[in-house]
C-alpha cells in the first residue's frame, strides 16, 4: 500500500492542469452490492474520457444555513470513505474525500483520520467546517487542520473556497493564505455561475501572493450543468450566485441543460483571459448534482468541452513562456 498521495507529485507541476469528475456516495439505504453497481455505473460514463480522479463529497443536511426549503429532501448517504475506497480500487484513480468537522471533537475527528487512512486507503481529504455561526461548534475548522496535519500519516488537506463569500467581505484571498499556513495544499471552488466573482478572488489572491513571497496553492474550479427549474432552486439553495439574466437564459431556453453548458464554457474562458497574467496553477472538478440520466451525461459533454479549453490555455502559456527564453 502506497505511503503518499498520488496527487502530491502532479499538483507540484504548475504547468499541466489537474481534472476531477465529482460525486456523492449513494443514500444509505442502499444495499451494499448496490453501492459497488452504481460505482460501475459511474465509471462506465466516465469511461472514454481522461481524468485525473474523483472528489467524494460529505453530504451534511445543512439546514441551519438556510430558512429556505431544500429543494431535494435530505437523506444520508453511506460514508463518504467508503464510497471513496470503492472508487479508487474500481478506478485505480486518486479519490478526493470531503469530510465534514462539524459534529466533531478532536479525539473523534482523530479516529475517523485514522480509519480513513488504515481502513479505507484514504490519502486525499478536503475539510469543510460549520455551514452556520448558529451551529454549537466542538471542533473548529482550524483544530481539524491541525488535528490532520498532526497526524503520523501523510494526508494531501484541501479546502473550499467560495468566491461569493468573497465578494461580499472581500476576504477569501486571505483566508486561502491563512488555510495553506494552517496545512492545505490545494483548494476546491463550489460551482460556479457568477465568472466575476471568480476572477475577482483569484486575481487578489495571486496579487497578495506575490506582495507576501507565496507560492499560490492549486485552484480548482467547480462547474455542474443546470437542465431545469428544480436543479436551478438547489443551487441557489446551496448558496451559489447564479445572475438573474443567466438564470433568466436557462430557464428560457429551448433546451436549459445545453445553454448552462454554453454558460459554463464561456464563464470558464472569461476566468482563464482573467488570470493569464498570473501564474496560478488550476484545475477543474465536474459535478452533476442531481442523478438525473440527462443532467450526469451533461456533466460529462461538459468535461470534455472545460477540459479542452484548460488544455489549451495551459500549452498557450507554455508557448509564452518558451518565447521568453
Amino acid at each position: 500500500m502506497t505511503t503518499q498521495s498520488e496527487l502530491k507529485a502532479r499538483y507540484n507541476d504548475i504547468n499541466r492542469g489537474v481534472y476531477f469528475i465529482g460525486t456523492t456516495p449513494p443514500k444509505s439505504d442502499t444495499p451494499l452490492d448496490k453501492v459497488a453497481d452504481i460505482a460501475d455505473k459511474l465509471l462506465e460514463r466516465v469511461s472514454d474520457i481522461d481524468f485525473d480522479g474523483l472528489i467524494v463529497y460529505d453530504i451534511q443536511d445543512e439546514n441551519s444555513r438556510i430558512s429556505k426549503p431544500r429543494p431535494f429532501p435530505f437523506k444520508s448517504t453511506h460514508d463518504a470513505r467508503l464510497y471513496s475506497s470503492l472508487l479508487n480500487k474500481k478506478s485505480h484513480r486518486p479519490v478526493i474525500t470531503y469530510k465534514s468537522v462539524v459534529q466533531s471533537n478532536s479525539e473523534d475527528f482523530n479516529n475517523w483520520a485514522n480509519e480513513a487512512w488504515d481502513e479505507y486507503g484514504v490519502k486525499d481529504v478536503v475539510l469543510v467546517g460549520s455551514p452556520s455561526k448558529k451551529n454549537e461548534i466542538s471542533l473548529s475548522l482550524a483544530g481539524a487542520y491541525k488535528t490532520l496535519v498532526n497526524n503520523p500519516n501523510e494526508f494531501f488537506i484541501g479546502g473550499v473556497t467560495i468566491a461569493e463569500r468573497h465578494a461580499s467581505k472581500k476576504d477569501e484571498h486571505e483566508r486561502l493564505i491563512a488555510k495553506h499556513k494552517q496545512g492545505c495544499s490545494f483548494f476546491i471552488s463550489q460551482a460556479i455561475y457568477d465568472p466575476q466573482a471568480t476572477i475577482d478572488l483569484l486575481t487578489r489572491y495571486a496579487i497578495e501572493c506575490q506582495k507576501q513571497g507565496l507560492k499560490p496553492q492549486r485552484l480548482i474550479l467547480t462547474f455542474s450543468p443546470c437542465g431545469s427549474e428544480k436543479t436551478l432552486e438547489f443551487i441557489d439553495w446551496l448558496g451559489v450566485n447564479v445572475p438573474e439574466a443567466t438564470s433568466l437564459r436557462i430557464l428560457n431556453a429551448e433546451k436549459p441543460l445545453y445553454e448552462s453548458i454554453r454558460i459554463c464554457v464561456n464563464s470558464l474562458q472569461q476566468i482563464l483571459d482573467a488570470v493569464l497574467p498570473y501564474d496560478l496553477p488550476l484545475g477543474l472538478n465536474i459535478e452533476s448534482l442531481t442523478n438525473r440520466k440527462e443532467e450526469i451525461d451533461g456533466s460529462i459533454l461538459l468535461y470534455k468541452l472545460l477540459r479542452s479549453k484548460m488544455d489549451n490555455f495551459l500549452a498557450k502559456k507554455e508557448l509564452a513562456a518558451l518565447n521568453k527564453k
